[in-house]
C-alpha cells in the first residue's frame, strides 16, 4: 500500500488525492514541443516538472505509459517552409532531433511514445467525422470544419472562463463570417496553396485540409492511451485555448470524461519577464550548456521552485544551483568510497528517504524534497567524519541517497564529455605530480592554478588525486 499521492487538479483548483483508475498504470499525456524552432528552456522547464512527475509516479509504485506529443503540422511550421522554400518534414525532422538531444542532456527519462502529428492524420480524420455525426461539427462555407461550442455546454470549465465573453478560438482567422460562431474553433482547416506546397495537405471527407492544433492531441491521446486517461499535463499557457478545446472536442466525441486530472506548470521568467522570442530573451538547453551548466545544476534550478510558480531565471540563481549540485557530487564521491558507518547515519537515511517521499508525495513538493536531501548530506557528512564501521549503516545510506537520486538526478557527472579537455587535465596532473615529487611546490601551485582557470577542481586525497569540472 503507498502512501497517499496527492497533486494539484487545474479542473477543480484543488490539491487531490490521485492515483490511477486501474490502480497499476498511469496513463499520462504530456504536450510536447512545436518542432519549428528548437524547445528553450521555458518549455523545458514543464518537461522537467513532467519528468520529476513521471519519477514520483514510479517511486509511489505506478507503472507509468507516457504520451509526448510532437506538434509536425501547424501555421508556424507551415509558415517557415514556404519562408526557406521546403517541406514540413524538412524543417521538423532536425528540430526533434536536437529536441532529443536536448532531453538527453537533461536527463528526462523518454516517454513511451513520441507520437508525431503527421502519422496520425487517418484518427484525426475519423474523430472529425465523429464530432460531425454528433452535431457538434460543421463544415463552413470556406471548407474548413469548425466545432461549435454552443452545441457543448461544458466548455469553459477547465479554463473558468464565461463562453460570452470569450475571444475567436486560436489559430482561427477572426474575421472569417462563414463561422458559426466567431468563438468557433478549426477541427479541419481547407488547404491553401502554401499548405500545399510544404506539403502540409491531405485528402478528407471535406476536401483537401490538415488537421487543427487542438484536433491533433485528442486524436493521438485517445488513440494511444484511450478515452479516458488518467492525467493531462503541459505549461499554463495551454490551459486556455489548446486544454479547454481538447476536452470539448474529445467529449463530445466519446461522451466520456477525456482525463482524470489536469496539471500544469508555471512560467519561467528571465530577469522577471516572461521568456519569448518577441522579446529576444529566449535562452536554450545549448546556450546554458556551452556556458558550462551541468544537466545536475539546471535539474537543480528548476526544482527549486515548486512547479506552480513562477520561476525566475537569474545568473544568481544559476551558480546557486551550481554550487549545489557540486555538494551532492562530493557527497556521491564520499558516500562511494567509505567503508563503514555508524547507527545514527542509518537513522538520518531513514529519515531522508521519508522526509522526501512526503513532500513529492504532497503535490510535487520538490524544494521541500530538496531540503531533506541537503539536511541529509549534513547529517551523514557528519557520521562519516566519525569514522564508524558498520557496513550495514553505509548500505542503509547509499540505498536512500540511490533512492533520492534516482527521482531527483543531481549528481554530476563524473567525467567530462570532452576527451581532449580530459587528456589535457591527465597530463597536468601528472605534471604537478612531478613537481611535488621533486620538491618544486611553485610549479606545482602554477599548474593547480593553470587547472583552476579552466574550471577544473583538483582534491588530493588518501586514494589519490580527484579532479572535477566545476565550470
Amino acid at each position: 500500500m503507498t502512501e497517499q499521492f496527492r497533486l494539484h487538479n487545474t479542473l477543480s483548483r484543488q490539491v487531490e488525492p490521485f492515483a490511477p483508475a486501474d490502480g497499476q498504470r498511469v496513463r499520462m499525456y504530456t504536450c510536447g514541443p512545436t518542432v519549428y524552432n528548437p524547445a528553450h528552456l521555458g518549455n523545458f522547464r514543464t518537461f522537467l516538472f513532467e519528468d520529476l512527475l513521471r519519477r514520483t509516479l514510479r517511486l509511489a509504485g505506478w507503472d507509468v505509459e507516457q504520451v509526448m506529443n510532437l506538434t509536425d503540422v501547424d501555421d508556424k511550421i507551415i509558415k517557415r517552409a514556404e519562408d526557406q522554400g521546403k517541406t514540413i518534414g524538412e524543417v521538423t525532422d532536425p528540430v526533434v532531433e536536437v529536441f532529443h538531444q536536448d532531453r538527453e542532456f537533461l536527463r528526462i527519462q523518454p516517454a513511451e511514445h513520441y507520437p508525431r502529428a503527421t502519422a496520425y492524420i487517418a484518427e484525426m480524420i475519423e474523430l472529425v467525422r465523429r464530432l460531425e455525426e454528433r452535431g457538434v461539427a460543421y463544415q463552413a462555407d470556406d471548407g474548413s470544419v469548425y466545432f461549435a461550442i454552443a452545441r457543448f455546454p461544458q466548455y469553459g470549465r477547465l479554463s473558468r472562463l464565461d463562453t460570452r465573453e470569450l475571444k475567436a478560438g486560436a489559430r482561427v482567422a477572426q474575421d472569417d463570417y462563414s463561422k458559426e460562431n466567431a468563438q468557433d474553433f478549426a477541427l479541419w482547416k481547407a488547404a491553401t496553396e502554401q499548405d500545399e506546397r510544404a506539403g502540409a495537405a491531405w485528402d478528407s471527407p471535406w476536401g483537401r485540409g490538415r488537421p487543427g492544433w487542438h484536433l491533433e492531441c485528442s486524436a493521438m491521446a485517445m488513440a494511444l492511451l484511450g478515452e479516458t486517461i488518467d492525467l493531462h499535463c503541459g505549461g499554463i499557457d495551454l490551459i486556455f485555448p489548446h486544454h479547454e478545446d481538447e476536452i470539448a472536442q474529445s467529449e463530445a466525441a466519446s461522451g466520456k470524461p477525456f482525463s482524470r486530472l489536469w496539471c500544469h506548470g508555471e512560467f519561467l521568467l528571465v530577469e522577471g519577464s516572461k521568456m519569448a522570442k518577441r522579446v529576444g530573451n529566449v535562452v536554450t538547453v545549448k546556450m546554458l550548456r556551452e556556458d558550462g551548466f551541468s544537466a545536475a545544476a539546471l535539474r537543480h534550478f528548476v526544482f527549486s521552485t515548486h512547479y506552480r510558480k513562477q520561476l525566475n531565471l537569474t545568473d544568481e540563481a544559476l551558480e546557486a544551483s551550481r554550487n549545489a549540485v557540486h555538494r551532492v557530487g562530493e557527497f556521491a564521491e564520499r558516500l562511494r568510497a567509505a567503508t563503514g558507518g555508524t547507527p545514527e547515519l542509518a537513522a538520518a537515511a531513514r529519515d531522508a528517504e521519508q522526509a522526501v517521499r512526503d513532500a513529492l508525495f504532497d503535490d510535487l513538493n520538490a524544494p521541500e524534497a530538496l531540503g531533506a536531501l541537503f539536511t541529509f548530506l549534513k547529517r551523514a557528512n557528519a557520521e562519516l567524519d566519525r569514522g564508524g564501521d558498520d557496513p550495514a549503516a553505509l548500505d542503509a545510506a547509499r540505498r536512500a541517497f540511490a533512492a533520492i537520486d534516482g527521482v531527483l538526478d543531481l549528481v554530476p557527472e563524473r567525467t567530462v564529455d570532452d576527451p581532449q579537455l580530459a587528456a589535457w587535465v591527465e597530463e597536468r596532473l601528472q605534471a604537478r605530480k612531478d613537481a611535488r615529487a621533486r620538491r618544486d611546490f611553485a610549479a606545482a601551485d602554477a599548474i593547480r592554478a593553470e587547472l583552476d582557470a579552466r574550471g577544473i577542481e583538483v582534491k588530493d586525497t588518501p586514494q589519490g588525486t580527484k579532479w572535477t569540472k566545476v565550470r
